[in-house]
């Protein structure tokens, strides 16, 4: 931690960061959105994943790494991507609900089964994106000496001993986050900190739940 009276906001800048893992991410998100049968996206099932690649792809060449003189457009663009995602997955939960309760009889139990599975795991890699890009600014501010205050409270920032002091958040570490709170539905170690940080972890618990109770208990009655 910063001694008291220095520039930083909170630790030290974080290291350079390669944008592969994210990327990997946003394309399991784009995979998946092609297991939902057609009435379950919005538009057809390959308008969002092709989005998301006419984004990712110029944006992967131009910029493979997180810098701290990253451009605006570069930051809108993948801010953009993320929400493409996000908006085709929760329609996605919107059309499959709305489905069990107006004509619950033309849907199958394994094509509810795997819908919600899709929709769910999505909604895990989504919300991991968006905490990795928004955390203390992003990974290109988070490498100033300047960069904001966190919006997450990671262990390795009450107990710096347990870590290398260098330690800074990567894309793992926001996976792991947006896993555990798609499945306790609530923080486990790692603290929102920010109103931003409480409303997208409410955002993506909220989406879980009501997947996993909704549709997919829904699915293993008809199946059973």
């Amino acid at each position: 931690m910063p001694e008291p009276g220095t520039s930083q906001a909170w630790g030290l800048a974080a290291q350079k960061e390669a944008r592969w893992p994210a990327s990997l991410a946003l394309l399991g998100a784009a995979a998946l959105n092609f297991v939902l049968p057609g009435k379950f996206t919005l538009g057809p099932p390959w308008l969002a994943s092709v989005l998301e690649l006419a984004i990712l792809v110029p944006l992967y060449i131009t910029s493979p790494y997180r810098t701290a003189n990253e451009n605006r457009w570069q930051a809108a663009f993948a801010n953009a991507m993320i929400a493409i995602a996000n908006i085709a997955n929760v329609a996605s939960l919107v059309f499959l609900v709305r489905e069990l309760v107006f004509d619950a009889k033309a849907t199958t139990g394994p094509e509810l089964l795997y819908s919600s599975a899709a929709i769910w795991v999505t909604n895990i890699l989504v919300f991991s994106l968006w905490y990795w890009e928004l955390d203390r600014g992003g990974p290109d501010a988070r490498l100033s000496d300047e960069h904001p205050a966190p919006d997450f409270l990671f262990p390795q920032m009450v107990t710096p001993g347990c870590a290398h002091p260098s330690w800074s958040p990567r894309f793992v570490d926001y996976l792991y986050l947006g896993f555990t709170d798609a499945t306790a539905f609530s923080p486990t170690d790692v603290m929102p900190l920010s109103g931003l940080a409480k409303m997208l972890m409410l955002a993506e618990a909220v989406v879980s739940l009501a997947t996993i109770t909704i549709v997919a208990s829904r699915a293993i009655n008809i199946i059973s």
